[in-house]
């Protein structure tokens, strides 16, 4: 966030002013009243009450009120912050994760690898949609943390920066983590895999479809399609008959983009579903698969109590015609 700055503001002495007051009551109306100027003159000011304000509580809005901000002295201040109290760093690190900057963000990668768990989740979490190349290295390191904020927050940085060198031990996080969520993020991040390393990572993403949760089953199944590689049309087949209609969901959205014609059995099976988004993408899938073979299927889904199955059916019986 950028404004031009306007010391002629009456409003920006006047806010200035009341942000270094001794009373607590106006510099927290000030700190809100910021929100209406969002003038960059008032940063030092919003900065100082973010690093020496007695109360916490005003420490923690004056983060809030920062976010978005990508001025150095700024992302500074708030990386600070993650060592203060529970409020304040939370506070903090919401606020780190709407940097927009990459420039801004790099000032973050030495708090990456921070001995604090909080303080490097944080910083990996901001540097994470950034694309900051530097955070490969402290990121790659944090795959092996003994925190699961870490290691989650380490994935997401190295698929958002398709980091190939990573791929090993992302595939062995997709399999192996002991935490469910890394195991998902990590099955998602192996999509970053070009179509010459695709082979590389999927016997770790069909072991990741017989995962004991069924989040991991369904990012699995979601990866496998983005992949393109038809030797997983196997395995989607089989997690047709997965418990969990979500998982059913993302591997018949798969199975179409991979226009595995052997799936039409289980597909068609999948129009008569229970779950209405999952009939829905049955249709879709048989169109984009092309088989004059589904026709009758897709021509009974029209007697659909779902609206929007009957209309998907229809769209992929003009695909066959």
């Amino acid at each position: 966030m950028t404004f031009l700055s306007s010391d002629t503001d009456p409003r920006v002495d006047d806010l200035r002013q009341r942000l270094s007051s001794p009373d607590a009551g106006v510099r927290r109306v000030a700190l809100l009243d910021f929100t209406d100027v969002e003038d960059e003159a008032l940063l030092p000011a919003l900065v100082a009450v973010l690093r020496r304000d007695p109360q916490a509580t005003l420490r923690a809005e004056a983060a809030r009120v920062l976010a978005g901000w990508n001025d150095g002295d700024v992302v500074d201040a708030l990386a600070d912050a993650l060592r203060d109290e529970a409020e304040v760093r939370e506070a903090a690190a919401q606020s780190l994760a709407e940097l927009k900057d990459p420039v801004a963000g790099a000032r973050l990668v030495s708090r990456a690898d921070d001995a604090d768990a909080f303080v490097s989740a944080a910083a990996l979490r901001a540097l994470k949609e950034l694309r900051v190349p530097a955070a490969a290295v402290p990121a790659t390191m944090a795959l092996a943390h003994a925190d699961v904020a870490v290691r989650r927050e380490a994935v997401g940085v190295l698929g958002w920066l398709k980091h190939s060198p990573s791929l090993p031990a992302l595939a062995g996080l997709a399999t192996e983590d002991a935490d469910a969520e890394v195991r998902r993020v990590a099955a998602g991040a192996l999509g970053l895999a070009s179509p010459g390393e695709a082979a590389s990572v999927l016997s770790a993403l069909c072991a990741a479809l017989r995962d004991s949760a069924w989040q991991v089953r369904e990012e699995a199944a979601t990866t496998l399609g983005k992949l393109g590689q038809g030797e997983a049309c196997e395995a989607l087949r089989q997690a047709m008959a997965d418990e969990y209609w979500q998982v059913q969901l993302r591997a018949a959205r798969s199975l179409g983009r991979l226009r595995d014609v052997q799936a039409l059995p289980v597909l068609i099976e999948a129009l008569t579903a229970r779950a209405g988004n999952l009939r829905k993408e049955a249709a879709i899938a048989l169109g984009e698969i092309g088989d004059a073979k589904a026709l009758p299927a897709l021509e009974a889904a029209d007697a659909d109590p779902d609206p929007e199955v009957r209309k998907a059916a229809r769209l992929a019986r003009q695909r066959l015609s």
